[in-house]
């Protein structure tokens, strides 16, 4: 051989090699690109896989979200109502949240209170009035000013009122003093006596040097006779004077208001919304688990002979790789359906915020749904023998 053709021939190889090297080692990418040329050549199968798990994907994204919305609800409607570190005293008949006012609403009237000495007593009254054709929660107390209306600044943006405006509440036109973010407005208890009568609940905080105790409702409890709980979720007795809700104190890890954002939430999660997300998620898995072994059905021949050669463990990397396009698909297109869906039902509770905790949380059951969708169908490929697969 002529010398000049081994230095070309060696030459070439040197070119050469890199590019196997480079291609062996990407295995991803192949594997990838396979996946894509199996879903071209049966694109209805696809759609088809996706939309049904996207539905799937998309009632489970709805619930979440709107159990996030009414989480962050219940947290900023507690923080409409107690400062921190304040005891929340509520008459025998209970409280409400009224979604109309987008707040929480007394069913009754405060019980008798006298505080002990050094603690401090507010006794807010608290019902629903109308003001610019909307239904608004109206509180009163003793320590605001006649003549003004200190008016949340959610509630002035939903109102349309500014600072410095003027708002009419039981018949008396009284100045617009825009105070926080709530959505309550809070007059003088004489006027909104003669709106909501004496419905209402006392904050009550323990003297300074006590501080952050954790028995400041146990205190509060034996000085007044009345019975105290962590837990939001116990209802006042109705023959009862009343009930204290222990803001500070309680066991376990979680806050008081956190167990009332729980509150809110769990009302979604366990109702007839949370039991059809649920089943739409069963649904998702039977659909995925349907699919891929239609698919598996289908190219058991070719799989066959892929065993055959000793690439089973390809068989296995290919299908998890096919499911996990089939559900990142999937699940794009439910989250921005779900999105859409819940932005035009109920745009007032619904935030950004709530929708991405909503995806987030729908997120966490992807991998099982892929893995399942995948190994189900796969497993019983690889049950049989390569000559089982070749057959007819």
């Amino acid at each position: 051989m002529d010398t000049s053709q081994v230095g070309d021939t060696q030459a070439s190889g040197a070119l050469r090699s890199p590019q196997l090297s480079e291609g062996s080692q990407n295995t991803l990418a192949c594997l990838v690109r396979f996946a894509l040329a199996n879903i071209r050549r049966r694109p209805e199968r696809f759609v088809l896989s996706v939309l049904g798990i996207a539905l799937a994907i998309a009632c489970v994204t709805v619930v979440r979200t709107v159990s996030a919305s009414f989480a962050v609800t219940g947290e900023d409607s507690l923080a409409d109502v107690l400062p921190d570190g304040a005891l929340w005293v509520v008459p025998a008949a209970g409280v409400h949240y009224d979604p109309a006012a987008e707040a929480l609403i007394a069913d009754g009237p405060a019980p008798d209170l006298t505080a002990p000495p050094g603690w401090s007593a507010t006794h807010v009254l608290s019902g629903v009035a109308e003001i610019n054709g909307q239904p608004v929660s109206l509180r009163g107390r003793d320590d605001v000013t006649p003549g003004t209306a200190a008016v949340g600044g959610a509630l002035a943006q939903r109102l349309g009122v500014a600072d410095g405006a003027s708002v009419t509440v039981g018949g008396r036109p009284l100045r617009i003093v825009v105070d926080g973010p709530g959505q309550s407005v809070v007059v003088a208890t004489g006027i909104a006596e003669s709106v909501v009568g004496q419905q209402g609940w006392w904050v009550v905080s323990a003297p300074r040097d006590f501080g952050q105790r954790r028995d400041n409702a146990a205190v509060l409890s034996n000085a007044v006779g009345l019975p105290s709980t962590p837990d939001p979720s116990v209802r006042p007795d109705p023959a009862g004077a009343g009930l204290i809700y222990d803001t500070v104190g309680g066991s376990g890890p979680l806050t008081f208001e956190q167990k009332f954002s729980a509150l809110f939430s769990g009302k979604v999660t366990g109702s007839t919304l949370g039991l059809i997300s649920i089943i739409g998620l069963v649904l998702g898995f039977v659909i995925a688990v349907s699919s891929f072994l239609a698919a598996v059905t289908e190219r058991r021949r070719e799989f066959g002979i892929m065993s055959s050669i000793g690439l089973a463990d390809e068989v296995l990397y290919f299908f998890l790789v096919e499911s996990a396009i089939v559900f990142l698909a999937a699940y794009l297109i439910g989250i921005i359906a779900a999105g859409i869906a819940v932005a035009l039902v109920i745009p007032g509770i619904a935030t950004m915020f709530s929708w991405l905790q909503g995806a987030a949380m729908t997120a966490m059951f992807l991998p099982a749904m892929a893995i399942v969708g995948a190994l189900v169908p796969v497993h019983r490929l690889l049950q049989q023998r390569p000559v089982e697969l070749l057959g007819d």
